[in-house]
């Protein structure tokens, strides 16, 4: 066939161990053979991040701002036992932390439905969406052990030297305590994705706090919510038919579980992160879930929600067989394809992108799939594919539909 074309580039991350492998299963057996693919290539594997002192990372980011697509791999967050493994120089940051905070940007996660791996909650029906805010709170925060007795106080100190203090606790032993912050720039730059793109998919929009308890933190949250929804959104989800309201997380938590699904549910930064951990799993798997970064800036990142699937790697190195679930960095692509499509006005690239995603999901509901989905699906007699051939396999499908 004639290979698919692309006018501009979108902007390719890749990463690091066995989602590394699979990334470059996935460009030989399914992109390059269909698509002319552009991409302006950044290599966010922890080697490289590394011996750029982790410039790469930001690069990449500029990149994305520059050319508004980006497609990115899963990648190490080191910890201590990284660092000794590759000599880093440092503990680097997480690159996904890093992109965030330069896109200034909201992470929206869904789930991929597929028959035959159904949802460990029976009611629920339909794909539920976690908008997660991408910045500060806990993944921002400052921490300080106290050894013994004495006065911790919040102070802030304006530009005119003068302060204003507030008393966290009076110690009368040793403890530990952490501050957090946010912005308002930033909430309203989480608010206004989340309801640009609730009309979008025009699905029902929730957004959960815990502002009983957080009065001035969360509820600075709920209340620009509010306010931008009041000024600017309101009579667009009327006329859309859909709904935004706030509800306490607990109350958020219940409704969800009791719910046919359908709808975004927006989050805090490390309420988006278990939220969307939990959804995942009751839903099947991590590997079967979306990921997009989307900015109010108009600026898109889409990645696989997963990590780098360290033990496979191990496997591979040895030379033993793996079966590793690649479906959610496809995704990723086909998203980011999509997405470059729709901007530059090529619906053969959007066809395609809906063809690749068309052909995963036919695949897995013929009866071929990883090992980690054949061990949770009501079909019968599955048939487990190894990494390579369960691609290979969504190759042979998505030929199929571009025969003569």
């Amino acid at each position: 066939m004639e290979k698919i074309q692309m006018t501009t580039p979108l902007v390719e991350m890749d990463g690091d161990e066995m989602t590394r492998i699979l990334w470059q299963m996935i460009k030989d057996e399914l992109i390059l053979p269909f698509v002319d693919l552009k991409s302006e290539y950044y290599d966010l594997g922890l080697e490289h991040r590394n011996e750029t002192n982790d410039q790469v990372t930001i690069d990449s980011a500029e990149a994305t701002k520059k050319y508004g697509v980006a497609v990115k791999c899963a990648t190490i967050t080191p910890n201590a036992a990284r660092m000794e493994e590759y000599d880093l120089k440092e503990m680097w940051k997480s690159p996904n932390g890093t992109i965030r905070a330069i896109l200034d940007g909201t992470v929206f996660r869904a789930p991929i439905i597929v028959k035959g791996i159904e949802p460990c909650v029976r009611n629920w029906k339909k794909p539920i969406t976690i908008a997660r805010h991408a910045y500060g709170d806990v993944y921002k925060a400052s921490e300080m052990k106290i050894d013994g007795p004495g006065k911790v106080e919040l102070v802030y100190t304006k530009e005119d030297g003068s302060e204003v203090r507030e008393l966290i606790h009076n110690f009368t032993g040793a403890g530990v305590i952490q501050g957090q912050h946010n912005l308002n720039d930033s909430i309203e730059s989480f608010a206004r994705s989340c309801f640009n793109y609730a009309l979008d998919v025009k699905q029902d929009l929730w957004f959960a706090t815990k502002d009983t308890i957080s009065k001035k933190y969360d509820h600075t949250f709920k209340d620009i919510f509010q306010e931008i929804f009041d000024a600017e959104y309101k009579e667009k989800f009327d006329a859309a038919g859909i709904e935004y309201f706030y509800t306490l997380i607990d109350d958020a938590v219940a409704r969800v579980m009791k719910s046919e699904g359908g709808f975004i549910w927006a989050c805090k930064n490390y309420d988006g992160d278990v939220m969307s951990d939990m959804l995942s799993s009751a839903f099947g798997s991590l590997a079967m879930m979306t990921s997009v970064l989307v900015s109010p800036n108009g600026y898109f990142e889409y990645e696989a929600a997963h990590g780098t699937v360290q033990r496979h790697y191990y496997k591979y190195l040895a030379g033993e067989a793996t079966s590793t679930n690649s479906v959610a960095t496809l995704f990723a692509w086909s998203g980011a394809l999509r997405k470059r499509g729709e901007m530059d006005g090529l619906s053969d690239l959007m066809t395609y992108a809906d063809n690749l995603e068309r052909a995963c999901i036919e695949t897995i509901e013929s009866g071929k799939m990883t090992g980690d989905l054949a061990r949770i699906t009501s079909m019968p007699n599955p048939t487990t594919l190894g990494s390579l051939e369960f691609i290979q396999a969504i190759r042979e499908t998505l030929s199929g539909y571009y025969a003569d």
